[in-house]
């Protein structure tokens, strides 16, 4: 027998599906993402199964050198995916057996498209957590960088979008390379987990056949060997879901940033001009710069979000094991991944592009009000209980308010008024390179602790292979 495989119907029925539901059952036109990642997976199979004497030597290499012929054709565009064949899987192996015949025909032995599907799909995601994992070091890089430039810049940090302490922007910028570096780890992992090969399953239930599945685990790299049980191995899309989740949290991190980069570039702020890389303007108002990438940015952890949701709600009512509903799960690992590879790529350049206007910072630091806090801890090094001098701080703030001036514009006599023991000299504090520089603790934003981190960093990217 030479004829094609006929989807997952076979001999069982007598007629075509419906036009209709042939459509809705179909997915080649989102996994083709998986042509290479299903002739590796193919290609191992046939030669596991040529080891274990279940196929010949010679029908082996023609199934091996045919799918490479079928990969080119299909990647040229030399051939197209036929819908009528359901999925990318189908149409490999119906072209596969036009090419080399009957031995075409042996390849699917002890194998079901579920535990196929399952493999696939684990190379795919495997592949482009790490693809991420990369595209993230890049990105630390670039903040490195802007960091160590900007140690000893100072600006106002904020809490709830309010003047809080002055900091240093390079403090600001290594905050989102640790959001990164929790999200390159969240990959890391999921990835590790995933490393278990779900082929031999079969489609629930394994074979009864002398195959050898940890042949070809080793084969394709699953370093932690086959799965421990078909029923959750051929249904398993918990992968699939952490790397979603890994996704939509880089996805809100970036978010943050773009929403900073928003704010901070808006004229009533003035902190930062974006690269006109980076920009567009308007068809309209010919002295627009819109910060559309740092908007996208910001806008790509919604559908992220959507994704995970997506792939959360799929799986949870169903029973043991594969359902078609498993289909469903595909789409939004794909977009979840090339969400995160798409906004990953364009933040090194968005990010060596910006312009801060370090005087402008240097301004809106100056604000006296943002050193009470530094007030009230010189009061603590001369003797005062931490919440006594809260309490005299308060007032003095209070007092500046009264007389419409700033806490560095209160005299002699409104400090005695307040608290007898409070001299003049105490404002020093409300210096803001002394009060950030002071604040030198582990973790802490002044310029020395700031440069400590960039080392820090330097070395864990420069052990990657990155040169910061």
């Amino acid at each position: 027998m030479t004829g094609k495989p006929s989807g997952g119907r076979g001999a069982r029925f007598a007629g075509a599906m419906d036009p209709a539901a042939a459509t809705l059952n179909a997915s080649v036109h989102f996994d083709h993402r998986l042509l290479r990642d299903d002739v590796r997976g193919s290609q191992a199979h046939a030669r596991m199964l040529a080891a274990a004497g279940l196929i010949a030597a010679a029908d082996a290499d023609a199934i091996v050198s045919g799918l490479e012929r079928v990969a080119v054709e299909f990647e040229s565009g030399a051939r197209v995916l036929d819908p009528a064949l359901e999925d990318v899987h189908m149409n490999v192996e119906s072209r596969l057996i036009e090419l080399i015949g009957e031995a075409g025909r042996r390849l699917h032995t002890a194998r079901s498209r579920n535990d196929q599907v399952a493999t696939d799909l684990k190379l795919y995601a495997r592949r482009g957590a790490l693809e991420i994992v990369a595209a993230i070091d890049l990105a630390r890089v670039a903040l490195c960088r802007q960091a160590r430039a900007h140690a000893a810049t100072l600006l106002p940090g904020y809490t709830h979008l309010q003047r809080a302490q002055v900091v240093t922007l390079g403090h600001h910028l290594l905050a989102y390379a640790e959001m990164l570096g929790r999200d390159r780890g969240r990959f890391v992992d999921a990835e590790r987990r995933a490393a278990e090969s779900p082929l031999g399953s079969g489609a629930l239930a394994g074979t009864g056949l002398p195959i050898d599945r940890a042949h070809t685990a080793a084969t394709l790299g699953f370093l932690r060997g086959p799965t421990h049980n078909s029923l959750d191995a051929v249904s398993d899309r918990d992968f699939a879901a952490e790397i979603a989740f890994a996704s939509a949290l880089l996805a809100v991190h970036l978010s943050r940033l773009g929403e900073e980069l928003v704010l901070w570039s808006t004229t009533e702020f003035g902190f930062v001009r974006l690269g006109e890389g980076y920009c567009s303007g308007s068809s309209l108002m010919p002295q627009k710069r819109n910060p559309d990438i740092a908007e996208l940015l910001r806008g790509k952890s919604g559908r992220a979000i959507g994704d995970l949701v997506a792939l959360l709600t799929i799986s949870k009512g169903l029973t043991l094991a594969y359902n078609k509903d498993l289909q469903e799960s595909q789409e939004p690992l794909y977009d979840a991944i090339e969400t995160a590879q798409r906004s990953l790529a364009v933040l090194p350049g968005l990010v060596a592009a910006l312009e801060f206007d370090v005087a402008r910072m240097r301004a809106a630091a100056d604000d006296p009000a943002l050193g009470a806090t530094d007030l009230a801890e010189e009061l603590v090094r001369r003797g005062m209980p931490f919440r006594g001098a809260h309490e005299v701080i308060g007032k003095l703030v209070r007092r500046a308010e009264e007389k419409q001036v700033t806490l560095r514009d209160l005299s002699a006599e409104d400090l005695r008024a307040i608290d007898v023991a409070l001299s003049p000299d105490v404002m020093q504090a409300l210096d803001p390179s002394r009060a950030v520089a002071a604040r030198g603790v582990p973790g802490g934003p002044s310029p020395a602790m700031v440069l400590l981190e960039v080392a820090r960093l330097e070395a864990e990217l420069a052990a990657l292979g990155l040169a910061p």
